[in-house]
């Protein structure tokens, strides 16, 4: 029998120049759910189901439904860690479903310092201060959340990715907006 060499998808972590950290809370989600090693789509499908529209699409039928006793901060942390396989859109549907009031910043900081993703949340989080400063739970997390330094960043979202942009409208001049989940 020949073994097929499966193809390299480097992770978010080393992307950034990091060391992948072996999420606990990824196997967990991925148990519960059922999704097993189809965990990274099921994330997404659940986000994009619990509001982050910007982003829908179709997903595999097959993907396990959503479970509600997962909560939102342990669906957005898992979307942002470095063991998951290098993809942005992951990223840009952790930053609209997490602009959230429903979001607890607090528990949000304690998942991002357990599961190493402070990078990741502390970016998005630079970002929507000049779009929206005062949006939760990124005001939060900015003053609460200790920066853990990456060797590189250049691999996380540009702001363009976070906002949408109007065109020339009746109302006036091109507009900027952070994009927050729909509720």
């Amino acid at each position: 029998m020949e073994l097929k060499e499966q193809p390299y998808t480097p992770t978010l972590a080393h992307k950034l120049g990091d060391v992948p950290h072996v999420s606990g809370l990824l196997r967990r989600i991925a148990q519960l759910s059922g999704a097993g090693e189809r965990v990274a789509d099921w994330l997404l499908k659940v986000a994009i189901a619990r509001g982050a529209n910007h982003y829908r699409r179709d997903f595999d039928p097959t993907l396990p439904p959503d479970l509600p006793a997962i909560g939102d901060e342990e669906i957005g942390v898992a979307l942002c860690l470095g063991q998951n396989p290098y993809n942005l859109d992951s990223l840009r549907v952790a930053a609209q479903f997490l602009s959230s009031p429903r979001i607890n910043a607090e528990r949000l900081c304690r998942l991002a310092v357990q599961e190493r993703c402070e990078p990741v949340l502390l970016h998005i989080a630079e970002v929507a201060k000049k779009y929206a400063p005062e949006q939760e739970p990124w005001a939060s997390l900015r003053n609460h959340l200790r920066p853990r330094r990456v060797p590189r960043t250049d691999a996380l979202p540009h702001w363009t990715r976070l906002v949408s942009h109007t065109g020339i409208t009746r109302e006036g001049p091109p507009r900027t907006d952070w994009l927050c989940r729909y509720e």
